[in-house]
């Protein structure tokens, strides 16, 4: 016989093998995709989670998927796919227990997010991939999924498969069948909440997880979300003779049988044992027994650190002897070790959950829960405060400060009205004011003095002192200094850069007189600017002093010498060395207004028309010639055609005129002239 004193911690003889963990992960990630890219991204956010299989087709992943009994997450690639909606509700369709996730582009996701409304999809992220994101919604979903899977193990658990055995009539009692149908609803509820817990998750992630700052937040979450499922122990009764029942409990004991396997251990038997008899002493003795092997266990699993095997152990501690004292102070220790691994694990969700499942129990004093609870709701204020200021760090880092919903703005509006005094409310208003100064001084620096004052206004709204704002137009007038001294010497470096080039004026907005001309307007007092324009000068003069010597105008090029500060003496130089200007050409029109005309013959009128009493005009053209006779005379214009023609030619062969001279020669002048013939009165 095994005394309590010498029991060590093993397993039972009978522990089933699937107890051992292995390092395999337990739920396979399939990934509809046909960009490398993507993979690496998703293989990424998973950490190690779990390995991913790329298909291409939806069809390829559901035949995959079809052929594990592990837990399945499919991620969606939405541009690989003609209808992402159709794909979801396929999947959903064929793979109830597993878990959708779908990505979408940036510009596509709220879009694609409203067409998947009310399918099973799990979340819809965007691409590129946010890691961080990325991996805590990976996270829920492969829980989700495993939960969904444990779900349906217990489900086909409770329901007895089909045998010989199962259709003999059963001698149970009725207080065993209740047993075992109080086990088993137990099992189903327990799945049951778990599977809508993974489900609201999902769901919560995918309609408001998304939305703007008026939504809420996952630290912001009531605590009723998390459920904490107690280890249930195995209260099911045997029918039979106390002797038997005692036999089997003995041997039980000497194989170490105590609590494993399940209907054929010595704790099953002691108790079934003492329900037949309660006054058996060795029955009653062989449960105090238990208990203490049951107890020295609890102690090495705490101890451990295994609190799950722990919580286990101690309900079967309360089974075998409910009234033991150890029971109590186990409770006080289980509750406090698991409360504070959950804060530790930062999963206040589930601290909060095993606060409220400690209140049902009589044994945990009413000071432990009033500090667990202080505790809990301290953290949780903390962590609502962490990623709500988290949340203003990323939409910083975005560019997102101001925009009406789902920016740094609303969000830090968010966290002042939650934590008002808290240090990471004063770090998050202090970065979005820096982040708007940022923007004020990029549009100060670009001129643009609307914006300017816009940005200047949000961070004034936001907490920006009168000290803060003196120290930024400091800051601005300095920026504006540097930058306008860095385009200076952008603009003589350039113009230097165009004169070594031999670029002076071409092309018109490249060259070494649009760079200077560009400094001289911004920066007139630049130290460096004569000297720019004597050097252009100098460039100018020698390109004129070659293009005057090649018989070519040059005009240009001193004047502009001359506005960039040439010596005078180097002008004068060059302009003696071009030739005289030709005489100015004197319109012919002018010479024949002073055509002086010395002899003048009337025309004759033809003697049919003026029988005919006909009368008309000509417009003759011809030339004066040096010593002033007329020459190629010729009619413009008759009316009637050809009756007065010769005649007017006649009259003009007759005329003479006093030579033109200019510049002291005499010179053709071209004439016109304009003859009517009208009937004597």
């Amino acid at each position: 016989m095994v005394s309590a004193a010498s029991a060590s911690r093993t397993s039972d003889a009978a522990a089933p093998a699937a107890a051992v963990k292995t390092s395999q992960p337990a739920t396979d990630v399939t990934a509809i995709t046909n960009r490398d890219e993507f993979l690496l991204e998703l293989g990424q956010a998973l950490g190690g989670q779990a390995a991913v299989r790329p298909v291409e087709t939806l069809e390829a992943a559901l035949a995959a998927m079809a052929g594990s009994k592990r837990a399945q997450v499919l991620v969606i690639d939405a541009g690989t796919v003609p209808n992402a909606r159709a794909a979801v509700d396929a999947a959903g369709a064929a793979q109830p227990r597993a878990a959708v996730v779908v990505f979408a582009t940036a510009a596509g996701e709220k879009q694609l997010a409203t067409t998947l409304k009310g399918s099973k999809v799990f979340a819809v992220l965007p691409t590129p991939i946010d890691v961080r994101k990325t991996e805590a919604v990976l996270t829920g979903a492969i829980a989700a999924a495993e939960t969904n899977k444990a779900a349906a193990a217990a489900t086909q658990a409770t329901t007895p498969p089909l045998s010989i055995g199962a259709l003999r009539p059963q001698a149970a009692p009725p207080g065993a069948r209740a047993g075992a149908d109080n086990s088993r609803r137990t099992l189903l509820a327990v799945a049951a909440v778990a599977v809508l817990a993974a489900a609201a998750a999902g769901a919560w992630w995918f309609f408001q997880g998304r939305q703007p700052a008026a939504a809420a937040h996952p630290v912001a979450a009531p605590a009723s979300r998390a459920t904490v499922v107690a280890p249930v122990a195995d209260t099911s009764i045997l029918q039979g003779k106390v002797d038997d029942l005692l036999e089997k409990a003995r041997l039980a004991m000497h194989e170490r049988r105590f609590t494993e396997p399940a209907g054929d251990n010595a704790l099953l038997y002691y108790r079934s044992a003492v329900a037949a008899d309660a006054s058996n002493a060795e029955a009653r003795d062989g449960l105090q027994r238990v208990a203490g092997v049951l107890a020295g266990r609890f102690d090495e699993a705490m101890n451990g650190g295994r609190l799950d095997e722990a919580a286990q152990t101690l309900a079967n501690l309360k089974s075998a002897a409910p009234a033991d004292a150890r029971v109590a102070a186990g409770e006080q220790r289980l509750y406090g070790a698991q409360i504070a691994k959950a804060i530790a694990d930062g999963n206040l969700d589930r601290a909060a959950a095993l606060v409220r499942q400690a209140q049902q129990s009589s044994s945990i004093p009413a000071d432990q829960l009033a500090r667990w609870r202080a505790d809990v709701s301290h953290r949780q204020d903390d962590a609502k405060v962490q990623h709500l200021a988290g949340l203003v760090d990323d939409r910083i880092h975005d560019g997102h400060l101001d925009d009406p919903q789902d920016s740094a703005r609303s969000y830090l509006l968010e966290l002042q009205t939650a934590a008002p005094g808290n240090a990471a409310t004063q770090r998050a208003a202090h970065a979005l004011i820096g982040a708007y100064l940022h923007k004020a001084r990029d549009a100060a620096l670009a001129k643009n003095s609307a914006e300017q004052q816009r940005w200047l206004d949000a961070a004034r709204r936001t907490g920006m002192t009168p000290a803060e704002v003196l120290e930024f137009e400091k800051d601005v007038a300095t920026a504006r200094q540097k930058a306008a001294q860095a385009d200076s010497e952008r603009l003589l470096q350039s113009a230097r850069d165009r004169l070594r080039d031999g670029r002076l004026t071409d092309p018109a907005q490249d060259s070494a007189a649009y760079y200077l001309t560009q400094l001289q307007s911004s920066d007139p007092g630049n130290a460096a600017l004569a000297d720019a324009g004597r050097a252009l000068a100098g460039k100018l003069i020698e390109r004129a002093r070659t293009a005057v010597l090649a018989g070519k105008a040059a005009d240009a090029d001193l004047a502009l010498a001359k506005r960039w500060g040439a010596d005078p003496k180097d002008l004068a130089a060059v302009q003696q060395l071009q030739p005289p200007p030709p005489p100015a050409a004197v319109d012919p029109a002018t010479l024949a207004g002073n055509l002086k005309r010395v002899r003048s013959t009337p025309p004759d009128y033809p003697p049919g028309a003026l029988t005919q009493r006909v009368s008309g005009s000509v417009t003759l053209e011809f030339t004066v010639d040096a010593r002033g006779d007329t020459r190629d005379i010729h009619v413009l214009e008759s009316t009637p055609t050809g009756v007065f023609d010769q005649a007017a030619i006649n009259a003009v062969k007759h005329w003479r005129y006093a030579p033109m001279v200019v510049n002291g020669a005499a010179v053709e002048v071209p004439v016109k002239t304009h003859m009517r013939f009208e009937l004597p009165k």
